[in-house]
């Protein structure tokens, strides 16, 4: 094989990676980041439909139980008994955050602005993770439960886990950084 003929393959095969950069160059290593969360949101919710009864407690701890619950509802089963409207519009609505959000990550700098991009990164994760399950199942998966004596929290998952640290990493960013984070046009 010629020289030449060998750059050319290189070019091909370098071309062919970065593709992806090319279209979302800041957000590449964050999305994996938001794959790897994905991953372990859909696997453990795997586990729990798998391993647990429904509606029945698994103590783990005298804080946490393992239980099974669909939450056809948001965040605190809100507008769970609204008769099925409610998945439609938290699917287009998870949709449009979630693209927003890859696009505003896609335009941030690659470095500087970690608690951002990596509040970013777990928003889209739990996004997607809770998305994921509403379109396929027309619910969201919840099994961990915890609790303090007779006080009970509501149950959620490894997706809201990450939305929940997510936005807690964007509202300790706007502390430390008092200039705007909007993408530049």
């Amino acid at each position: 094989m010629s020289d030449d003929a060998s750059k050319e393959n290189v070019s091909a095969a370098v071309a062919k990676r970065s593709w992806f950069n090319t279209l979302l160059p800041g957000a590449t290593p964050w999305l994996g980041l938001s794959l790897v969360l994905f991953i372990a949101d859909q696997w453990t919710k795997h586990w729990a439909s798998a391993s647990l009864a429904y509606g029945r407690p698994n103590v783990y701890n005298e804080y946490l139980d393992f239980t099974l619950l669909h939450n056809t509802g948001a965040a605190f089963s809100l507008l769970a008994n609204a008769g099925g409207w409610q998945k439609y519009f938290f699917i287009v609505l998870s949709s449009v955050v979630s693209v927003l959000l890859i696009v505003w990550l896609a335009r941030l700098p690659r470095r500087g602005r970690l608690l951002l991009v990596v509040g970013l990164a777990l928003i889209v994760s739990g996004a997607l993770g809770n998305l994921y399950d509403r379109a396929l199942l027309g619910y969201v998966v919840d099994f961990l439960h915890f609790h303090y004596q007779d006080h009970y929290w509501p149950a959620f998952n490894i997706a809201d886990s990450a939305i929940s640290i997510g936005v807690v990493l964007l509202l300790v960013d706007s502390f430390v950084y008092k200039e705007d984070a909007t993408p530049k046009t």
